[in-house]
């Protein structure tokens, strides 16, 4: 599977330094908060599999602590870093309006956090609500520090469906009964791809095969709200319950027209909201939650399926049942590379463009458009080095060519004080210097280059982005994030995107707006944005200036 951009920047090799101003919200009885919340990075011993290994947590916890908030608030996160990694969190989703200070990746918008240091992500939620999540955001130490950010409606602002009886967050990930940063670490020294996971976990537990696992107590006739979370590192995820259907009515933390499923896909730095509906009546059955991969690449994969129960309460306390005689359902989950069903999922989402409180402000007019290939490509291999990648060389992802290199010292510091040159260069392709076949028989030469190289735009500039997978080491889904920003996802396809054709086809009404969009495995996407967060200290497109316990590399 592709790169996962949380530990990566905001695109492999380039970085968008925009710009807007925050709101206040007068009305006292409203009136948005501060909320405090501290996280210490500590070792835990945890046991799953029955293997028990010490993992980096936050304040102990695998997943981490849930953090609630409404629109408008602001969060104070105080970070302390009691183990020998460094550390940075990253708040995904987040628009970091006037605060990329607060973004949280490392040697991007920040040096890490090291070892008995302390930060303080200092924050505004503004013209956001919905189901988000953090983790961290440096190496692969996001494996185990990660969990949920509920973003609640403002006082008195009701949800536009029906309101909920209860409210679940539901996160996906993985567990490795080997240290994560020892599988990183060998893939990096040898150029081959990581060792796989061992299980998928569903709120930390692997499910009835493995003795941990989750359970979603339900009441007959009430609908619940699950806040579905992929933390996963890189895999894309089948999910369905046995014997009920869900309602899709967010994604990404926007909300969008409801539509009925029994399994939806989720990508990894995807969220998903769903309402379900429990049975009239008590069943007399409990129901298995499964997810499991969808898989696209010809990499090795974790080929597991984890499940949790929904269990409902009796409807007669006073009578004695055992649950564990009661039929347990399983559901339907497709084939582990059915494109069909990931690809049918996805075009049913839409924005839900109802009304002035809820529009699709879809850029309709562009600025500036650019055409990025991604894929895997090599990179030679070092001397007096083995190496398993093809030929001896070394895998390396790259975005028209080039493989980010990660910097020194952060980005976005070196931007703003002026000190980028040997930093960073402002010449990243627009579109690829060497058109090709992109879907068709890979070229004879794989080799790619290395750099730190970005984008740089002004302020208010309307951006199209066109993303195309390759198969120049084969075909394979890539999911991708950008830091700072919601996109609507305008188009997509299969094959070369054909930029005289294709463009007619886009839906500029209502496509979907989110933050992490999977471009189609040997297929393109096509995104459009509003640059209009800040980088600059232009009276306009003023960031507010670094906070004095910003880290220092």
């Amino acid at each position: 599977m592709g790169a996962f951009l949380p530990s990566s920047p905001a695109f492999p090799g380039v970085f968008l330094f925009l710009f807007v101003t925050l709101c206040l919200i007068p009305e006292l009885a409203l009136a948005s908060i501060t909320r405090h919340y501290k996280f210490d990075i500590v070792l835990q011993n945890v046991t799953r599999l029955c293997h028990n290994k010490s993992i980096v947590t936050v304040n102990g916890q695998f997943p981490g602590p849930r953090i609630v908030a409404r629109e408008g608030d602001r969060l104070l996160i105080k970070v302390v870093n009691h183990v020998h990694n460094n550390i940075s969190i990253h708040w995904h989703g987040i628009r970091q309006l006037q605060t990329g200070w607060a973004d949280g990746p490392a040697y991007v918008t920040q040096c890490p956090i090291q070892t008995t240091r302390s930060y303080v992500y200092n924050f505004t939620i503004v013209g956001q609500r919905g189901t988000l999540f953090w983790h961290a955001h440096i190496s692969w130490l996001r494996s185990t520090v990660y969990g949920p950010l509920i973003i609640l409606p403002k006082h008195g602002v009701p949800y536009p469906f029906p309101k909920p009886h209860k409210e679940v967050p539901i996160i996906f990930g993985e567990w490795w009964n080997v240290d994560t940063e020892a599988v990183i670490s060998q893939a990096m020294q040898t150029g081959g791809g990581p060792n796989v996971s061992n299980a998928y976990t569903i709120n930390g537990l692997p499910g009835p095969l493995y003795n941990y696992t989750f359970k979603l107590k339900v009441k007959p006739g009430k609908t619940y709200l699950l806040r579905l979370i992929n933390a996963a590192l890189n895999d894309e995820l089948f999910f369905s319950i046995a014997n009920h259907s869900l309602t899709v009515v967010e994604a990404d933390a926007v909300y969008v027209k409801p539509f009925e499923t029994n399994t939806l896909v989720i990508a990894p730095g995807q969220t998903t909201n769903v309402l379900l509906n429990t049975k009239a009546k008590f069943p007399n059955a409990t129901f298995l939650m499964s997810a499991r991969p969808y898989v696209t690449g010809l990499g090795t994969f974790d080929n597991s399926t984890v499940a949790g129960i929904l269990e409902y309460d009796h409807e007669f306390p006073h009578k004695t049942l055992s649950i564990r005689k009661l039929p347990l359902f399983k559901p339907f989950l497709p084939p582990l590379n059915d494109t069909s069903s990931a690809t049918n999922f996805s075009n049913k989402l839409r924005s839900l463009a109802t009304s002035a409180q809820f529009p699709a402000n879809v850029p309709q007019k562009v600025d500036r458009r650019f055409f990025f290939t991604v894929g895997l490509g090599t990179i030679p291999c070092q001397h007096n080095q083995t190496c398993q990648g093809p030929n001896g060389t070394m895998f390396a992802a790259s975005v028209n060519n080039i493989s980010f290199a990660l910097p020194s010292t952060a980005l976005l510091q070196a931007h703003f004080f002026g000190q980028s040159k040997g930093v960073y260069s402002p010449d990243f392709p627009s579109s690829p210097i060497f058109p090709f076949n992109y879907t068709g028989t890979p070229p004879n030469n794989t080799m790619v280059s290395n750099g730190t190289k970005l984008v740089v735009l002004p302020f208010n500039t309307s951006v199209e982005l066109v993303m195309q997978d390759t198969s120049i080491l084969g075909a394979e889904s890539h999911p991708l994030h950008l830091h700072g920003f919601n996109f609507f996802v305008v188009g997509q396809g299969f094959g070369n995107f054909d930029p005289n054709n294709d463009p007619s086809k886009f839906n500029l009404v209502d496509p979907v707006e989110r933050n992490t969009v999977a471009i189609p495995s040997g297929g393109w996407v096509a995104i459009r944005f509003l640059a209009d967060n800040p980088d600059g200290k232009l009276p306009n497109q003023k960031l507010l200036p670094p906070p004095a316990d910003l880290p220092k590399c």
